[in-house]
């Protein structure tokens, strides 16, 4: 029995299909945590959440790409954000209509379309309504999508600082550059502490990776699936990690 930790999926359900057979994923027994962002960028959204949600052992949680998408299904509307690869999951929903997906008008900080909540399976709703902000499992690690506020207390901090914010990552990162050049010798400081941190949200490749990068007590598992990077899965306990191949060798 294992506990494996995937990182942004961004719709690449031949990346997800990937991971999980280099791993030898076992569902009747391991646990999957998945770190967010299913949707968008890619082009099977569907096929992806159709496989997590047969996952038994599966925390699923909530990144900013999901919360867009939970907003359209409250709404029916597609925020303006929707421009950073929103399209590729209207369109993956919309190859199970009947007539191709129309923008009907734009509105102000978004559009309309034709795909609206009723197109969508009604599990397929239930899983964005019941993602999580955060996991802490009992040995006190933590999992959340974007990061936090790190000089507030971490269950006090309002729900969009788990799956936007980047200053965790970004800070660690500048953290441990001054310690490795000697510059100081301070701790890096946290209001609530964790024994590890497991993250996504930054890609990776933004700076030249596409394997998991670990800093401080914190690893980046956003390998950069929703460009031209990898999917990663990583076992918890070991660090061990299997990636899926290229997004440009797979789509």
């Amino acid at each position: 029995m294992r506990t494996l930790v995937m990182g942004d999926i961004h719709g690449a359900f031949r990346a997800l299909e990937q991971c999980l057979e280099r791993c030898h994923f076992d569902p009747s027994m391991d646990t999957l945590i998945q770190l967010g962002d299913v949707v968008d960028r890619g082009p099977q959204t569907f096929e992806c959440i159709e496989y997590l949600l047969s996952v038994p052992k599966l925390i699923a949680i909530r990144g900013n790409h999901d919360d867009w998408f939970h907003d359209f299904l409250e709404t029916g509307h597609h925020t303006n954000s929707w421009k950073h690869g929103g399209m590729a999951t209207i369109l993956s929903y919309g190859e199970r209509m009947k007539e191709p997906v129309k923008v009907i008008h734009k509105l102000d900080g978004g559009s309309k379309t034709s795909l609206v909540e009723k197109d969508i399976p009604l599990s397929h709703q239930q899983f964005f309504t019941n993602q999580s902000l955060y996991h802490i499992d009992d040995q006190n690690n933590c999992f959340v999508h974007g990061g936090f506020e790190r000089r507030l207390p971490f269950f006090e901090q309002p729900a969009r600082n788990y799956y936007w914010r980047r200053a965790l990552w970004l800070e660690a990162l500048a953290f441990s550059e001054m310690q490795k050049s000697n510059q100081t010798s301070e701790s890096f400081q946290m209001e609530t502490k964790f024994r590890e941190i497991f993250l996504g949200h930054s890609p990776t490749t933004n700076w030249g990776a596409d394997q998991p990068m670990h800093v401080l007590n914190i690893w980046n598992l956003d390998t950069g699936a929703g460009h031209n990077g990898r999917l990663t899965v990583m076992d918890l306990d070991t660090k061990e990690y299997w990636q899926s191949d290229s997004m440009k060798e797979l789509y």
